[in-house]
């Protein structure tokens, strides 16, 4: 009912048409406003709109109540094309800032900066409209309460719909009023976790069976969901390759594979500089959105590690490696951290902004640097009719592997490898010619902690020390200057001010990040790092009632409501993420709690893990580890390392490693050293099988496969 007359009071708001109009242009520094003071890009983007844009704090939100005057909220990121679209239609318009101006309090959010403020007005706006998205508009009373929202209008809706707004707010206040109390108690309602206190029961049929329900949405022939658009979803690809493994279920396999390599050889991957775009319009990964984020390339990294560990592939390999070349090229700064994006938009060659510029070329300009090789290299990226993009510029996409490109081109493996190299380079070099795509230069810590742990897991896969380098380096920043007085987190970094506190998936995701680093290093910091991190949740997150942790700290101020997160979306939520997490620290610590919490959190959300599997497949890797044997593999001793490595180059997705090449007082190495020797122990809930003195004979204790 709720959303019903929300949907019924949103159309009364909207009479309104969809004309085309002329677009104003502004002189740039006309105006300025107090989004100058702030460092995030996205907000200083937006610094010289005429609009009076406030940024999100205590002092903006009294002057709304001060001045009773509706708060209009937009909200948007730097590397997002139709936040650019609608500031330029609209937010640079003088005549439409007038009407903000008159009628509003405005506030500008980076979501990235502020996803708590953005999860709540999300919420509202989905449940007003059904959709997402952004840029996201709302507007609210001065309290904070919403009242009606949407995603992009074009320049005459949007009018049409502020010149309603603040007339009913004039005329007709009670009527917002009743809408706010409706969809404020609707957006409480949305993200309520109830203590689940029936039984807990895990099976293997019923894993098989939210498997099955899932397939539906598969698209088995080009990979990925069925249709379009098209997004990676890393971890719904870390799951099912698994489950593929884990059940022995070749189709699966194949259908992780074919993913994984159509994402590869597809557009949303940057065939010339490595890197890949947040998600593909059409159902081939052919043209993305062209904007390229920090937290895909780290997941994607992880799971292309993963995926070569399972099955060989070379490709993979690549892979990995032209993605962490791409990001230490683009994204990352002098002091090892990460910077957050790269703009879909850059000037075309008119000088105009335009979606993709940078990555696309027109058939000329590649037969003008390619010279003879034009022919051959238009026949392996598919500069062709069928793969034409806008005003006759083509994405770069292959369709056949290395090897079935060679044998119908008459070429060796090996002389197609050496042109592609070349290939890759000279183009490189011409594109450093284009107008590059702005950089989002903020530092957030869960998006560098995803990207530490790609790199992270690059080491563990290929053993190359340069992954590993990185990874320290990465680790001391956020444990250096991302930490406070008091032992907890900052969300972001720019320009040496750190003026946000963490959240919760800031936190899950550091944790996750430093017990994998504990795995390859065996250095015991980062797992005492991991539970120190891990208590301050438990201190400032954690809900009594539900036994999950609130998205917010209880040291943040209010919102009209506090969410907890646990759908699992591009990024895993943050609750999976933590509840995998004191899975791994009860085993490490011998903590009950932890492992209690962690299953009572999967326990909570089981049922709508059954019913949607890819909305909760980071849920699932811990369902999974409820079944069969979860191993912990304690290696202790001088040559502890080498054997690590040995081991490591198995795919065993459950089991912990715990380490040292010392005395160590870790519940599952206490009394297990030997100056003398190197010893592995595989244990099972602390209970030990035969100690063994190398690697092989380990991994014949070990069961990777479910019955």
């Amino acid at each position: 009912m709720l959303q019903k007359y929300l949907l019924v009071l949103l159309s009364t708001f909207l009479l309104v048409s969809c004309n085309s109009q002329n677009k104003n242009t502004m002189t740039a520094h006309t105006y300025t406003n107090s989004l100058i003071n702030e460092t995030s890009p996205y907000l200083l983007q937006h610094a010289h709109n005429p609009v009076d844009w406030y940024a999100w704090n205590d002092e903006t939100l009294a002057l709304a109540k001060k001045e009773n005057k509706l708060i209009l909220i937009s909200i948007g990121y730097a590397a997002c094309h139709w936040c650019h679209v609608m500031e330029h239609e609209s937010f640079e318009d003088t005549a439409v800032a007038k009407i903000m101006n008159q009628n509003f309090i405005n506030i500008k959010i980076d979501r990235e900066e502020r996803p708590d403020v953005d999860q709540v007005y999300m919420n509202a706006v989905q449940l007003m409209t059904g959709r997402g998205g952004w840029p996201l508009n709302c507007v609210a009373l001065p309290d904070g309460r919403p009242v009606w929202g949407g995603t992009y209008f074009p320049k005459d809706n949007w009018i049409s719909a502020l010149e309603q707004l603040s007339k009913i707010y004039k005329e007709d206040p009670k009527k917002l009023e009743d809408n706010a109390t409706k969809l404020t108690e609707g957006v409480r309602q949305s993200d309520l976790v109830i203590l689940n206190t029936s039984e807990k029961n895990y099976s293997v049929e019923e894993l098989d069976l939210i498997v099955d329900n899932w397939k539906k949405y598969m698209d088995t022939d080009l990979g990925g969901r069925a249709g379009a658009p098209k997004f990676p979803m890393p971890n719904n690809y870390q799951f099912l390759l698994r489950y593929a493994v884990q059940k022995d279920d070749k189709k699966m396999l194949d259908y992780v594979k074919t993913t994984l390599t159509n994402m590869a050889f597809g557009g949303l991957n940057d065939q010339v500089g490595g890197g890949f775009a947040r998600y593909s319009v059409d159902a081939k990964w052919h043209i993305p959105h062209f904007e390229k984020m920090l937290y895909d390339n780290g997941q994607l990294v992880s799971l292309y590690a993963n995926a070569y560990l399972v099955t060989k592939d070379p490709f993979y390999k690549q892979v990995v490696y032209e993605t962490t070349r791409f990001v230490e090229r683009e994204l990352m700064d002098e002091t090892g951290a990460f910077y957050s994006s790269l703009d879909a938009d850059s000037d075309n060659a008119e000088g105009e902004l335009e979606e993709g510029a940078f990555y696309v070329w027109k058939k000329e300009e590649l037969k003008s640097i390619l010279n003879d090789d034009f022919e051959l290299f238009a026949k392996y990226y598919n500069v062709n009719n069928a793969y034409k993009w806008e005003n006759n510029t083509y994405n770069l996409h292959r369709t056949q592997s290395n090897e079935q490109f060679s044998e119908a081109n008459q070429l060796s493996n090996d002389a197609l490898s050496k042109k592609i190299s070349h290939w890759k380079e000279i183009l490189l070099k011409a594109r450093v010619e284009k107008s590059r795509p702005r950089l989002d230069d903020k530092i957030l810590t869960s998006w560098n902690a995803l990207m530490l742990k790609g790199y992270i897991d690059a080491y563990r896969v290929f053993g190359d020390n340069h992954f590993l380098e990185k990874a320290l380096k990465n680790a001391n920043f956020i444990d250096k200057v991302q930490s406070n007085d008091e032992g907890g987190l900052f969300r972001n970094y720019k320009n040496g001010k750190r003026n946000i506190n963490a959240y919760l998936e800031d936190y899950a995701t550091v944790v996750d990040a430093f017990i994998n680093l504990y795995e390859v290093t065996l250095d015991e910091k980062w797992l005492q790092t991991a539970k120190n991190l891990t208590n301050y949740c438990f201190d400032h997150f954690y809900d009594d009632k539900s036994n999950m942790f609130f998205f917010t700290s209880d040291q943040d101020k209010e919102l009209i409501s506090r969410k907890i997160e646990t759908d699992d979306n591009v990024i895993s939520s943050s609750n999976s993420i933590m509840a995998n997490n004191l899975f791994k620290l009860g085993h490490y610590f011998g903590n009950r709690t932890y492992t209690k919490d962690a299953n009572q959190m999967l326990h909570n959300v089981k049922e709508n893990a059954v019913k949607y599997g890819a909305g909760a497949s980071n849920w699932l890797l811990l369902y999974s580890n409820f079944l069969g044997d979860f191993y912990e593999v304690a290696i202790v001793g001088k040559d502890a390392k080498e054997r690590l490595k040995e081991i490591n180059q198995n795919y065993i997705p459950n089991k912990l490693i715990v380490g040292s090449i010392k005395e160590s007082k870790l519940p599952l190495l206490e009394y297990k050293y030997n100056a003398n020797e190197t010893t592995i122990y595989v244990c099972i809930n602390g209970a030990c099988l035969l100690p063994v003195n190398e690697s092989n004979k380990a991994l014949e204790q070990i069961k990777v496969k479910l019955n």
